[in-house]
């Protein structure tokens, strides 16, 4: 086993089931990821996503964000023993300095934005350092993924540039999972800072308009970004089943042969995922690890399982 695993995981929605079902605690809910789960699997920081499901919901995006951080906040509160808020890399440092698991706070979709501009503002002031311009709707920034050729190519709206020049002016990571081909080459054209795919797989290995083609492979690493291997059957298997060691393996793999080392790194999306495989729950990162032992150096390891990562943050949220 491999000793001092530090593991940044850069996506999960287990915010929005705590949010969900009131009962159900950060410090030991039955969700994939919770505070002893992250002890046991040797989390650094999470990222928790607030994502905001107001197609399914009869509530607006920007209700539900309201809502999920206030159960945001009341979680880190009833857990300050064990998990602290992290607004820079150095938070991340320092929480780990004094045994501390560190929290980094995400959103995704756009959509509360709802072409406020100050809405951007104020979730930088409640301690957002990452947001995924889209999840599978269109919003007021940009267009999903989506199978039609032309409409994957269809570029990001005005203001969804505006809002990448904003991000790159507070200090925020840029997420691009989820969003069509065109809108991810317009980031990449107008973002001064490194962005994230934070859970995203290769297209190459498994056909899906929601993985990353071999260009925008090498696009993220030529801009210095990263993409986090997500879980997700759908993403990683043609066939659909549930991720297997080996198969999240033979993705990074192929990830690293068309981006470069640089640019992998891990977005589980737990608590998104109905099926977590081998996994089971973030304690799989352990023999997950193992196996990586056995088809990447350590100093390669290291870069994948936190490093790139701290990078990314460090030029964007700062150091």
């Amino acid at each position: 086993m491999r000793n001092n695993m530090k593991i940044i995981d850069l996506h999960c929605d287990t915010l929005l089931e705590c949010w969900k079902h009131k009962d159900q605690g950060l410090k030991d809910g039955p969700t994939a990821i919770n505070i002893e789960k992250l002890r046991d699997g040797g989390s650094l920081a999470q990222c928790f996503a607030m994502y905001l499901p107001w197609k399914s919901m009869n509530i607006g995006p920007y209700e539900i964000l309201k809502g999920i951080f206030e159960t945001y906040k009341e979680q880190i509160e009833l857990n300050k023993d064990a998990i602290r808020p992290a607004l820079s890399v150095s938070d991340i440092e320092k929480n780990a300095a004094s045994g501390m698991l560190s929290s980094i706070l995400t959103i995704e979709d756009g959509a509360f934005l709802e072409n406020k501009m100050e809405r951007l503002d104020e979730a930088y002031e409640m301690g957002v350092r990452m947001i995924g311009l889209i999840w599978n709707h269109e919003n007021c920034l940009a267009y999903p993924n989506n199978r039609d050729a032309a409409a994957h190519e269809r570029g990001l709206k005005v203001f969804g540039m505006d809002v990448v020049e904003r991000m790159n002016e507070l200090g925020m990571v840029i997420d691009c999972s989820h969003l069509n081909e065109g809108g991810f080459f317009d980031v990449a054209k107008l973002s001064k800072k490194p962005f994230m795919a934070s859970h995203s797989c290769a297209r190459a290995l498994c056909d899906h308009p929601r993985n990353l083609s071999d260009e925008q492979l090498r696009m993220l690493g030529e801009k210095g970004g990263v993409v986090g291997i997500n879980f997700y059957g759908a993403f990683l298997n043609e066939n659909g089943d549930a991720a297997s060691f080996y198969r999240i393996i033979e993705h990074l793999k192929y990830m690293k042969d068309k981006a470069g080392i640089d640019t992998i790194a891990l977005g589980s999306d737990f608590d998104g995922i109905d099926d977590n495989g081998e996994l089971v729950d973030f304690r799989g990162y352990i023999p997950l690890m193992d196996i990586m032992s056995e088809h990447f150096s350590d100093d390669e390891i290291d870069k994948i399982s936190h490093l790139n990562a701290m990078r990314v943050f460090r030029e964007n949220i700062g150091r």
